[in-house]
Parts: C-alpha cells; structure tokens; sequence
C-alpha cells in the first residue's frame, strides 16, 4: 500500500500515465466505432438472410453472423464488426490493469465500461441475427455508457 505524502492524498502511481493514455484510446476507439456503427446504421442494409440470421441458438447463430459480416459483409460492417472485438479485447485489458493498478473509481467505471462494451457488442451480434431496431439502439446506448466511464476515469486519473 503506498504511503501518503504530508499533503494527506495518496501519491499517485507510476502506472497510472499509462492507464490513462490506454483508457483515453480506448474511448476514442468508442468514439470511432460509434461514427462508423453510424454510417452502417445509414447506408447498410443487411440482408434478411445471410449465415447466422435467425438462429435458433444465439451464440452459435451470433457467431456466424459475426464470420459473416466479416468475411462476406459490406465494408463498413465488416470494419464495425472488427472494430468491436478490438475494442471488447482492449476494454477487458483495461478492467483488469485498473483493477490490479488503480482500484477505487478508477476500478469500478472501467469494470462497468468493459461490461456495457460487450454488452453493446452482444447487442450488435444480437441485431445481426434478427434485425431488431431495439438491439440497434441499445448498442449505441450502451457505447456511449462506456464512453462517459472511460472519460470519467481519464479524468480521475489526470
């Protein structure tokens, strides 16, 4: 445990100018993966059916509608798509590091960031089997979520 100098705060870890810079990428990457999830919503259609959709077991069928729009999808969603497992795998990284470096708020919002990141993802996977406009918007909601975590915890950490 670090010692607090006589000013009675905590000294701040040298970890910390790191997780900062990792946690203020991570939202522009949000940033970006939401213009881009835009430009899908506006000018992509995604066709009714294609490997994955209506699936009778989600994860399987949502695993195949993500290898779909990936491999066979237009550019936009195929870039949305990987743009979103990049960003899961880094929200994931970032939960841990701060919990393991930073604790407290920092900890906490990055945790809720990382899960409202894969819960918009599974909301994307979700609207790529059936199409539902709900799973659209709870996708852009939850991203936005995270995005106001990451820029809380930024600034925490400053």
């Amino acid at each position: 445990m670090e010692e607090a100098p006589a000013s009675g705060r905590p000294e701040p870890s040298r970890r910390q100018p790191a997780l900062r810079r990792l946690t203020l990428w991570t939202a522009l990457l949000v940033i970006l993966q939401s213009a881009v999830g835009m430009v899908v919503n506006l000018y992509v259609t995604v066709p009714a059916h294609h490997p994955g959709a209506q699936p009778p077991e989600y994860f399987t069928g949502s695993a195949r509608s993500v290898a779909w729009a990936i491999s066979s999808g237009p550019p936009a969603l195929a870039a949305h798509a990987i743009l979103g497992l990049g960003i899961g795998a880094m929200a994931l990284v970032l939960a841990v590091r701060a919990v393991s470096h930073s604790g407290g708020w920092v900890a906490t919002l990055s945790v809720v960031a990382a899960a409202m990141v894969i819960g918009a993802g599974f909301n994307g996977a979700s609207f790529l089997d059936f199409g539902a406009a709900l799973s659209s918007l709870l996708m852009s909601l939850l991203a936005l979520g995270a995005l106001t975590c990451y820029l809380v915890c930024a600034h925490l950490l400053g």
